[in-house]
């Protein structure tokens, strides 16, 4: 395997275990979330676009103040 695709791999595997991968991840699968409940309620699919300003207006704000404190629970 050639060194490049060492790096590659090396990287995306930092990336994967970053804490910053690992929160968007997680916000996107909320986001995702979102999307597809209220899309329900509306009968036909809202976009991505639409859930994402409705979830950030809506809940973003709440959903990281809960992950914080998960998070400062978890390592006390």
């Amino acid at each position: 395997m050639s060194n490049d695709a060492n790096d590659n791999r090396s990287g995306d595997d930092f990336l994967k275990k970053s804490s910053l991968y690992r929160e968007f991840q997680a916000e996107r699968e909320e986001i995702l979330k979102h999307k597809w409940l209220e899309s329900e309620k509306a009968g036909r699919d809202i976009g991505f676009d639409r859930a994402l300003t409705d979830w950030m207006v809506k809940h973003k704000s709440n959903w990281r103040k809960a992950r914080s404190l998960t998070t400062v629970r978890s390592e006390a």
